[in-house]
């Protein structure tokens, strides 16, 4: 379990919200002076792909006093849901639709938990570009993210019955800096060490179980898995404190490929599995 406390705390991911403070956050590699602007015309309906690239940092993204529909999560359908704001871990996906205003309208993305502000810029129309201090310090009302979403019939893996089971907890904490999975950190040296073993066209069913007192964003290489009851199709999956999600694969990738929290300090200081198919 964690033993020291964070400067950067969000009710919304558990607790912990991130290790390491930035002095910039940037919008397609644009800070706040010279944001990007798309350009549009009122009432058109286009297409936000919002990608997490950070390697600590959640985003709550949205639209100021606009709702956003959410259509994809890591490139995959789910059932259509309206909100106004969605937040990302660090490697996910999320496509949204939006209808333009006239106007200038912010993309706003707010680091989840820490201090700063990104967006970029859609102009349809007249008006004045919002400048850094005109946009809102918050996101509220309804927010979700692409955990919590349900996949379309289109995405869903085909009912059946795990032919493999494991377990997966997610442990050490900040005190010792010592991230891990199973009680193992990863060994470079011995990496087939604790994996998780499994075998080709095998239905594989894995229960992540976060033990420690911060969250994960999970991803699994080379394979796409469904949360448990028809939730999100998805590559990378939030477990917050506390908290056990549930997830299912085929697999139908031979090889050997790594399962690891999607936080850089975390994946680098051990918190990384092996998915190892065997005869």
């Amino acid at each position: 379990m964690s033993g020291m406390g964070s400067l950067f705390t969000s009710p919304y991911l558990g607790g912990d919200a991130g290790d390491v403070p930035f002095p910039a956050h940037l919008f397609n590699g644009q800070a706040p002076l010279t944001a990007e602007v798309f350009d549009s015309r009122p009432g058109s309906r286009i297409r936000l792909r919002i990608i997490n690239a950070a390697g600590n940092t959640a985003y709550r993204v949205g639209i100021p006093g606009q709702k956003i529909t959410l259509t994809h999560t890591d490139g995959f359908p789910v059932q259509h849901q309206e909100v106004d704001a969605v937040v990302l871990g660090m490697g996910e996906r999320i496509d949204a639709l939006v209808t333009v205003v006239d106007g200038y309208s912010p993309v706003l993305a707010l680091p989840e938990g820490k201090e700063g502000i990104a967006y970029g810029l859609i102009r349809a129309g007249s008006g004045t570009p919002p400048s850094a201090d005109q946009m809102p310090s918050a996101l509220e009302g309804d927010v979700t993210d692409g955990g919590r979403l349900r996949a379309d019939e289109s995405a869903r893996l085909p009912s059946r019955t795990p032919d493999r089971r494991h377990e997966m907890r997610l442990t050490g904490g900040m005190h010792s800096y010592d991230w891990s999975v199973n009680g193992r950190t990863f060994d470079m040296d011995d990496p087939y060490a604790g994996a998780f073993e499994v075998s080709r066209d095998e239905r594989v069913q894995i229960t992540m179980i976060n033990d420690t007192m911060m969250w994960h964003p999970m991803h699994l290489h080379g394979h796409s898995f469904q949360i448990a009851a028809n939730g999100a199709r998805k590559d990378t999956v939030i477990v917050r404190p506390g908290k056990t999600v549930t997830v299912e694969f085929d697999a139908d990738n031979p090889g050997q490929w790594l399962v690891h929290c999607h936080n850089a300090y975390h994946a680098a200081r051990g918190m990384i599995g092996l998915v190892s198919y065997v005869r």
